[in-house]
């Protein structure tokens, strides 16, 4: 005997009527071109909630960068900010070296989550621009071309500047805690908010470029920071300075590649090129110079490390375990005042081959 089951039309219609609903309700939320991010405007979404929050008072669509009418938007102001950064945490270094070392627990872990929240909105927005830029138009025109330089883009752009004076607090808690000041931190804190100065007022459209890869640098890497002083071990450490590592291979060739399409353009036209690159001379040689910096920096660690392995640092560097991205962590973090110097390796002594 075969059981077989009646359907009531009535019953099933209402289910295939949900059905139906919530497949048009979905398709809403597909990715588009133009919203990647499931058919939402971040953008729109992130102005209306500033314009909320601020009650009317900062207007994000409305944003236009003038110097002198703004924050931080003209140079004697800049280099007096970076200038008082460096004075109050070396200044403050010298007067505190007789206290104790604060620990800040709670107020670093804000800091870092701070940073990691920030630094991941800004990034997400810029990629809501940037996706339809660069599949409407093409790469070049997204760094080159003065059409890629839009009103957004201008006032992320500016945000992000007024971060990197924030993140000279990542240095104010070092300074307290009497952790120790490297070079590279230090210079690098300064160099970056003076870089990001330079290329707002010279209008480069490759701005994008060093901005984006360091904002998601920035997510892991305070992300990283916010777990470790919260008691957090991850695997991952190693992986927050071969990221940077990689950011810093990228940022110095697209920068070169702008730089040599501008010189190019400008003074040989006739060699092999794809045209100008948007943005004034200044701000072009400004951003290869600070660029190189790093590299100049970078090969320093190159020379010291794998160069002169007689010197205490390198002894230091080249034991500690791990491929370049370790080396390179603790050759930028290491105190070489409360390190001991370690013993070279001996060789085994040469065996006597002399017949008797």
């Amino acid at each position: 005997m075969v059981n077989t089951t009646t359907f009531n039309a009535t019953q099933v219609a209402p289910v295939i009527k949900e059905t139906v609903k919530q497949s048009f309700v979905l398709r809403n939320y597909y990715p588009t071109i133009e919203r990647p991010f499931f058919n939402i405007s971040l953008w729109e979404n992130f102005d209306f909630l500033v314009i909320k929050l601020s009650n009317g008072r900062l207007v994000p669509h409305e944003f236009e960068f003038i110097p002198g009418k703004l924050p931080l938007s003209e140079l004697p102001q800049v280099s007096l900010a970076i200038l008082s950064y460096y004075i109050i945490i070396f200044g403050g270094r010298f007067l505190l070296r007789n206290t104790k070392p604060l620990k800040l627990h709670g107020i670093c872990q804000l800091h870092n989550l701070i940073l990691t929240i920030g630094s991941f909105i800004l990034l997400a927005l810029m990629t809501e621009q940037l996706i339809p830029m660069i599949a409407v138009n093409g790469f070049y025109y997204a760094i080159c071309n003065i059409g890629a330089w839009t009103q957004p883009m201008v006032t992320l752009y500016y945000m992000n500047y007024i971060f990197k004076f924030y993140e000279f607090i990542d240095t104010v808690f070092l300074t307290l805690k009497h952790k120790n000041l490297t070079f590279l931190h230090t210079y690098h804190h300064g160099a970056t908010a003076l870089l990001c100065y330079t290329q707002l007022v010279g209008t480069t459209s490759i701005s994008w470029v060093p901005i984006t890869l360091n904002l998601g640098v920035h997510c892991l890497m305070y992300w990283y920071y916010f777990l470790a002083s919260s008691g957090i071990r991850v695997w991952w450490k190693e992986w927050v300075t071969r990221f940077q590592i990689l950011q810093f291979i990228l940022d110095i060739s697209f920068i070169y590649f702008a730089v040599y399409q501008k010189i190019i353009h400008m003074y040989l036209p006739s060699f092999p090129h794809c045209g100008d690159c948007v943005g004034s001379t200044p701000a072009t040689l400004a951003g290869c110079a600070i660029i190189s910096s790093y590299l100049f920096l970078f090969i320093g660690f190159y020379i010291e490390v794998y160069k002169h392995k007689g010197t205490k640092k390198s002894r230091v560097v080249n034991r500690v375990r791990g491929g370049v991205a370790a080396k390179v962590n603790k050759y930028v973090n290491v105190d070489l005042q409360k390190t001991p110097t370690p013993s070279p390796s001996h060789s085994p002594e040469p065996i006597d081959r002399k017949k008797k």
